[in-house]
């Protein structure tokens, strides 16, 4: 098996984050407008065997955990054909699957028998209108379903991400930690991150400091070991609890050193910071011709060139924002 390449600041690069679309059955008031979306051609989405091709190259190279996201990756025809055939590569230690949780209930079998093994879920509510209002549908109990139907085909962990923002679901930190008390689930609770200027970021923003401060009002805390989870989480535990929390900080204490992560979007560019503009174009190389090394020289290339940390920080950064999350990838 190959040794996980290195940036230029020794950090293993092992994980790539793989967008199959740029569709979504949700209309998340934060990822994207309700109307007007500017869609990606058919043409200009990588084909199945394309991702497949890079996938393959990626693990060669030593890159051993992929995740599929989109978009809402199971709206796209063929999706868990992908992620069997993805499953087989020689190499893969860990094939796993973000979703809204729509259509969960009628896929997670057939995930599970397709190689996938754990499933994050985005969950920024337990209130049906409120979930409403947030993604614009009213599909609360569809999603909920998908994450019963989870659990119960044997993923482990079902991986619960909620966006916390000040006014709209803040209030809901204790209800959706006290889950673990319930489910083995991973409750994750991550910063508002500024991919629309539309908002006011620094009215919606909680730091993590403050998140941990309510969850501390249910219980005492205890930091847990985050076992073979590569992602960018604190992790911790209520007494007795058979689930976990975990505190996903990107803004006020971003976890940029320790960064292993690439992502493709689902046109097919590279990038090696999800706050950087910086792209690589691999469509056009899997469609041009090029050889499997020059894939793969390419993509040593953009490790290498990997910037030391993210500039969300910034406010001329927050102004300059060059694709919205669906666009990138989840």
């Amino acid at each position: 098996m190959s040794i996980p390449p290195t940036d230029s600041f020794h950090r293993k690069i092992d994980y790539l984050r793989l967008s199959i679309t740029d569709r979504c059955n949700l209309r998340c008031t934060y990822c994207m407008p309700e109307e007007g979306l500017t869609r990606l051609e058919h043409s200009d989405i990588l084909r199945y065997e394309e991702i497949v091709r890079l996938a393959r190259i990626a693990i060669s190279m030593g890159i051993s955990k992929l995740r599929i996201t989109g978009g809402e990756p199971l709206v796209r025809k063929g999706a868990l054909g992908l992620c069997e055939n993805i499953s087989k590569v020689p190499g893969l230690k860990s094939l796993s699957l973000t979703t809204n949780g729509v259509l969960l209930a009628d896929f997670a079998e057939g995930l599970l028998r397709a190689g996938i093994r754990r499933v994050n879920v985005s969950l920024d509510t337990l209130k049906p209108e409120r979930f409403a209002a947030i993604t614009r549908k009213n599909l609360f109990s569809r999603v909920w379903a998908g994450i019963m139907a989870a659990q119960e085909a044997g993923f482990s962990p079902v991986k619960l991400n909620s966006v916390i923002m000040c006014g709209v679901n803040d209030d809901e930190i204790e209800d959706l930690a006290s889950l673990t008390f319930r489910f083995p689930f991973h409750v994750r609770f991550i910063e508002f991150m500024p991919f629309r200027s539309e908002f006011d970021y620094e009215t919606l923003f909680v730091p993590a400091s403050a998140i941990l401060e309510r969850l501390y009002r249910i219980g005492p805390l205890e930091a847990v070991n985050a076992g073979d989870s590569n992602g960018p989480a604190l992790h911790y535990r209520f007494k007795g609890a058979p689930g976990k929390i975990g505190i996903i900080s990107p803004v006020s204490d971003h976890f940029c050193p320790s960064c292993n992560r690439l992502r493709v979007t689902a046109d097919g560019k590279l990038r090696t910071c999800l706050f950087s503009s910086d792209e690589t174009d691999l469509r056009g190389l899997l469609r041009h011709g090029a050889s499997d090394e020059e894939i793969a020289a390419t993509l040593l290339a953009a490790i290498n060139n990997k910037p030391e940390k993210h500039q969300l920080s910034s406010p001329v950064f927050r102004k300059c924002i060059s694709r919205p999350m669906f666009s990138i990838g989840g």
